[in-house]
């Protein structure tokens, strides 16, 4: 898993050449958006949805479940996010999509999904496959946003950030690297609590999932101001078996940071680890990117300290096929 998230940088660089020789329809008065997936898949149309709440004039959503909202119709795009193209819950809602008529785009690195793209004449981009769907995360976010760029929904030149987070990543790879194993130390033997400020939830919800997947670990999230409202009050016993991780970045609200301050003052009377994790970069999708590949690094050193293999998830192989029977 450690050569896979070493090669985050270089996967977005080879994502933005897929994307440059996809083919995508400009679409037919499309006046929303629906992303459907799960998982590894589904974390890019998380995090897309949240950079296009700044970029797009129409909603774009997610929807991770079997089934689509009601207002899905023919002025929907529809974009299918299914790494091995086979699903089960996207493929189901996949169907009702096309059971309403909704314009379909698909990504994806094969399988069912592929097919019935190529037999309905959907839009189709393929990704490399082969790999844990959770580390080609780069993949399927960048073509989400080419997809979403193509049909003129979003605004702003996302090949431009794609590119400068890739050359930030490579100039800071040891700072990066090292930051990560000071920050899995901090976390290793405890339960994590990852807490953000207003909209880098996709953020905080691709770490939680790597921390459950590749550290074999139990954490949660939540999101400042939403938890002021409700889970600060829970903090009323000392428990140091608990570590709170907090995602920043330079753009977060100034009313949040305020919010942040008074929490922090707040948490750390009831545990002693409490810790911050910068972005960087120059625009919100920068520096989730970079917070996003450092985030990965910090789950697979907790894996290195556990002395388990990252890889592995024998949970949902079982899951999977108990479904099966």
């Amino acid at each position: 898993m450690k050569n896979l998230v070493e090669n985050f940088p270089n996967q977005l660089k080879e994502a933005l050449e897929i994307a440059a020789k996809s083919k995508i329809s400009a679409g037919k008065n499309i006046q929303n958006v629906l992303i459907t997936g799960l998982g590894g898949s589904g974390i890019g149309g998380t995090i897309v949805s949240e950079m296009a709440g700044r970029h797009s004039k129409i909603p774009v959503t997610v929807s991770k479940d079997y089934f689509i909202p009601s207002f899905v119709n023919e002025h929907t795009l529809v974009i299918v996010s299914s790494y091995s193209g086979n699903t089960e819950e996207t493929l189901n809602a996949m169907q009702l999509a096309i059971d309403k008529k909704a314009q379909i785009a698909c990504v994806t690195s094969g399988g069912k999904v592929k097919e019935i793209a190529e037999k309905n004449g959907y839009d189709l981009i393929v990704i490399p496959g082969g790999n844990p769907p959770r580390s080609c995360l780069g993949y399927s976010l960048v073509q989400l946003l080419h997809i979403l760029d193509a049909k003129q929904i979003l605004n702003f030149n996302y090949r431009n950030q794609v590119e400068e987070a890739y050359g930030l990543m490579v100039s800071k790879k040891g700072e990066i690297e090292k930051e990560a194993k000071m920050y899995a130390e901090k976390l290793h033997k405890k339960i994590p609590v990852i807490y953000c400020l207003g909209a880098t939830e996709g953020v905080a919800v691709r770490f939680r999932q790597q921390i459950n997947e590749n550290s074999k670990m139990l954490c949660w999230h939540h999101v400042i101001p939403e938890m002021n409202h409700n889970e600060l009050v829970g903090w009323t016993e000392k428990n140091d078996e608990l570590a709170v991780c907090i995602l920043r970045t330079t753009f977060d609200y100034e009313r949040n940071l305020k919010r942040l301050d008074i929490n922090k003052t707040v948490i750390s009377k009831f545990t002693s680890t409490v810790f911050e994790i910068m972005g960087q970069g120059s625009t919100p999708l920068v520096q989730a990117l970079y917070l996003i590949h450092l985030t990965d690094w910090v789950s697979c050193y907790i894996a290195d300290i556990k002395n388990i293999d990252p890889v592995e998830v024998k949970i949902i192989d079982f899951l999977k096929s108990e479904l099966g029977k």
